[in-house]
């Protein structure tokens, strides 16, 4: 029997690492993921977020951010992002 793996348990290995994460909306964000809490509400470190717009993608780059968990769509563990090569 294959050992099962919980969603936030994957989450927890990620702290420390790089993570994309998509928004329902048009922005998308990588980062350091620091920390995050059972609503999946987290904290980025060296953030680049993305966002899509009629002219293209604007990119911004944060120290820190806190994302609210009921906007994410997708978490992308170890992703640079849709930089990525």
């Amino acid at each position: 029997m294959a050992s099962q793996i919980l969603p936030l348990e994957l989450i927890d290995r990620c702290i420390g690492s790089k993570i994309w994460v998509i928004m329902k909306s048009e922005r998308e964000f990588t980062g350091t993921l620091l920390g995050f809490d059972d609503y999946v509400n987290i904290v980025l470190e060296d953030v680049t977020e993305y966002e899509i717009t009629a002219q293209g993608v604007k990119k911004t780059k944060l120290a820190q951010t806190l994302l609210n968990g009921s906007n994410i769509a997708m978490l992308v563990p170890g992703s640079e992002g849709p930089d990525a090569k």
